[in-house]
């Protein structure tokens, strides 16, 4: 993958975050040094717990460094248009049981299905991208095959985010 969309605010939801994580390293390697002064590290339960954290913290900052020189910041105020694309807003209807749907795509690195945004690289957003109102796709999804038709595009920009 040459580069990542995201959107101004993901970005810069990633950079304080990496922000935050590297300010945490003298904090945690405290927590190393004075689980270490206590003695036997085989039944240290407060050294293997600061390990565990200096670990997962160093590990999401290696992960956030290696992204962002991919990612290609979309100003969501500036995008519109006709076709489901990243940034927008679909509405959807079930064919079958009529149940109504709104998905907001972004990328992966900032999409939260429990809020409503779904990644451009899941599956239904890669059956969503380029359509139309009024296309029906049809997607296997966890629970089973689904048909939906999309019922409305729209472009909310930053305030969609600002609802997440």
């Amino acid at each position: 993958m040459n580069s990542i969309p995201i959107s101004v605010q993901g970005y810069k939801k990633l950079e304080e975050e990496l922000a935050k994580l590297k300010s945490e390293r003298p904090q945690i390697i405290q927590a190393i040094k004075e689980a270490r002064e206590e003695g036997d590290l085989r039944e240290n339960a407060g050294y293997d717990a600061a390990r565990e954290r200096q670990g997962m913290a160093e590990a999401r900052i290696k992960y956030i460094e290696s992204r962002l020189a991919l990612y290609q910041i979309i100003d969501l105020d500036k995008i519109s248009g006709e076709k489901v694309i990243f940034g927008s807003t679909v509405d959807v209807e079930d064919v079958d049981s009529g149940e109504s749907k709104s998905f907001m795509i972004l990328g992966p690195d900032e999409a939260e299905p429990s809020k409503g945004s779904i990644s451009f690289l899941s599956p239904v957003g890669q059956a969503l991208l380029g359509k139309e109102e009024g296309d029906e796709v049809t997607i296997d999804i966890p629970r089973g095959r689904v048909t939906y038709e999309i019922v409305g595009i729209r472009f909310e920009g930053s305030k969609a985010l600002e609802k997440n």
